[in-house]
């Protein structure tokens, strides 16, 4: 079963970003994860607009795999920094359908 990091994050300092652009990708596919988005081009079409800089959507290939990317020690520093110069807002969700109405989705 996949999952779906979305990570909504505000930056209060840059000073982290282009270390962990250029490197945490590496470590998101080290786990069989890929970024499906990493974007600052944020509109609402409905709701309040969101306070961040940039969303990134990421999939693994399950719930493991994440914990193993977020829990891996060549992680931390880059997580830490990212924590020391943001707002961060971080959700998983995984590939199901609540409603059970979508054949293509497993009911969940």
């Amino acid at each position: 079963m996949s999952v779906y990091l979305i990570a909504e994050i505000k930056v209060t300092d840059d000073g982290w970003v282009p270390e962990y652009a250029a490197d945490v990708h590496n470590l998101v596919q080290k786990q069989g994860g890929r970024y499906l988005s990493r974007s600052g081009n944020i509109e609402a079409l409905e709701g309040e607009e969101k306070d961040c800089t940039l969303i990134a959507i990421l999939e693994f290939p399950s719930r493991a795999a994440l914990d193993g990317f977020v829990n891996d020690p060549d992680y931390a520093p880059y997580g830490k920094a990212r924590q020391s110069g943001s707002v961060s807002n971080f959700h998983v969700i995984d590939d199901t359908d609540i409603a059970g109405a979508i054949p293509y989705l497993k009911a969940g």
